[in-house]
């Protein structure tokens, strides 16, 4: 049996995946927050699989309480919430970047996940320095879940550039945070083994 970032043992290694329900913030070029954070946690889950790692995962028509409710019904290792943002309206140009935000006050476990999120996104995110590390008060998703709990805003939906990344790069970053859920959660991280088609003589 493991032992989570505050000390409580869990049975499995175990995630709770939050992507995005807001089906009407659209991403720059088309397509909706919602439908590319799906993608990417479609492309996490082989990498969770193969590294042993439990998972559940929201439901596109639930609320943002709803998701809260569903991950606190289980004893999960990490709640991983995945949105992008928007440029603030008095900005003068669309900003760019990525916001990884964990709970200000506790537990310390949000904080360490947050730190592997954003140093591996680091390595896969065009410019380094915009990726940032941002503790929060008033997020629901960081401090109503029973599980420490990472969102990750994953660029800036008016930003043509970032939406671009996001759209561009599905299974690079699914990758890349299975590999962050697998170190917070201290299992190995095991690449899927690849699938083949059989093929299909005519």
């Amino acid at each position: 049996m493991k032992k989570d970032h505050k000390g409580d043992a869990f049975v499995m290694p175990s995630v709770y995946l939050s992507p995005s329900t807001q089906e009407f913030n659209q991403l720059m070029g088309g397509g909706t927050e919602e439908y590319y954070m799906n993608l990417i946690v479609d492309a996490m889950i082989p990498y969770l699989r193969a590294s042993g790692i439990e998972f559940a995962r929201n439901n596109p028509g639930d609320s943002v309480s709803r998701s809260i409710e569903r991950s606190n019904e289980r004893p999960y290792g990490l709640h991983l919430a995945l949105h992008s943002t928007a440029t603030p309206e008095d900005s003068e140009e669309p900003l760019r970047g990525i916001d990884v935000y964990h709970f200000a006050v506790s537990p310390v476990g949000g904080e360490i996940a947050a730190h592997l999120v954003a140093d591996n996104l680091r390595e896969i995110y065009p410019d380094p320095e915009l990726v940032r590390i941002i503790p929060n008060y008033n997020m629901e998703e960081l401090y109503q879940t029973e599980a420490p709990a990472v969102l990750v805003d994953l660029g800036y939906s008016d930003n043509p550039e970032d939406a671009m990344w996001i759209k561009d790069n599905i299974k690079k970053i699914g990758r890349n945070l299975a590999l962050s859920v697998a170190q917070f959660l201290q299992v190995p991280f095991i690449e899927p083994e690849p699938s083949y088609r059989t093929p299909i003589y005519l």
